[in-house]
C-alpha cells in the first residue's frame, strides 16, 4: 500500500471527534425514508482521486445522506450532481453522475478532500473538529506532490486550505478569486451547496469557468 492509501485508512477508521462520530451513526441507524434500503456508510469519508493530480479540490464535509450514506464524498446527492457533471465537462471526471462509490466514476488529474471528513449536524463542523481533521489535509499535501492548482470550494474550505498551507497576503475569498503568492494557484469558488445553486447565487457556467481555468493552468497558460 502506498502512504496515501494508508492515510485514507486512518480517516476512516478516525475517531477524534465525539459529537461527529455520533451523529454519523445516528443518521445511518435511522436513515432517510427513501434510502430505507440501502446500508448507510457512516464512517468518515476518505478523499479520493488520482494520485498523481495537478488539481487539489477542497470541499467542507460529507452530506449526511449523501456521502455518509455511499461513502464516497460528494457522491449521492445534489451538490454531487452539480461538481461532477462539471468536472466531466472540464475533462477531470470520466463520467458526469456519482451514484454510489463503485459506479466507475474516476477522477482525471484531480484529488477530492475535505475540511471535515465526518457528516456534521446541520452540515456545519466546530472549528476543533476542522482543526481536528487538518491534519490529515496536512499529510496529503505532502504526498500530493504534482498539485498546480488548489480550487476551495466554499468560505470553510479556503481558510481550512490557508490554515494547512500557510497564509497568503492578499488573499482573499470571493467566487473565481485567485492567489498564488507562495504555491499552487488557488482558486475560491462559491460551494455547490443546495442553497446556492438553487438560489442562483452558483451557476453551472460560473462553476465550470473555474474548473476551465484550472484546466488552463495545468495546461501552462497564463
Amino acid at each position: 500500500m502506498t502512504r496515501l492509501e494508508i492515510l485514507q485508512r486512518e480517516i476512516i477508521g478516525c475517531e477524534r471527534c465525539p459529537r461527529l462520530r455520533e451523529h454519523c451513526h445516528e443518521v445511518a441507524r435511522v436513515k432517510r425514508r427513501a434510502y430505507r434500503d440501502q446500508e448507510y456508510w457512516g464512517r468518515p469519508v476518505p478523499s479520493f482521486g488520482d494520485p498523481k493530480a495537478e488539481l487539489l479540490i477542497v470541499g467542507l464535509a460529507p452530506g449526511a445522506h449523501g456521502a455518509n450514506r455511499t461513502g464516497r464524498l460528494f457522491t449521492g446527492d445534489r451538490s454531487g450532481d452539480f461538481l461532477y457533471k462539471v468536472l466531466f465537462d472540464t475533462g477531470f471526471a470520466s463520467q458526469p453522475e456519482a451514484l454510489h462509490r463503485n459506479d466507475g466514476l474516476a477522477l482525471r488529474n484531480a484529488w477530492i478532500t475535505a475540511s471535515a471528513h465526518c457528516a456534521p449536524p446541520d452540515n456545519r463542523p466546530l472549528p476543533e473538529e476542522i482543526r481536528n481533521c487538518r491534519g490529515f489535509l496536512l499529510e496529503e499535501l505532502r504526498l500530493l506532490k504534482r498539485i498546480k492548482v488548489v480550487v476551495a470550494l466554499g468560505r470553510i474550505a479556503f481558510d481550512n486550505y490557508l490554515a494547512a498551507a500557510g497564509p497568503r497576503p492578499g488573499a482573499i475569498f470571493g467566487h473565481g478569486a485567485e492567489s498564488e503568492t507562495g504555491g499552487p494557484l488557488l482558486i475560491a469558488c462559491y460551494h455547490p451547496s443546495q442553497q446556492n445553486t438553487q438560489t442562483g447565487r452558483l451557476t453551472e457556467p460560473m462553476m465550470r469557468a473555474v474548473f476551465e481555468r484550472a484546466a488552463a493552468r495545468i495546461a501552462g497558460k497564463p
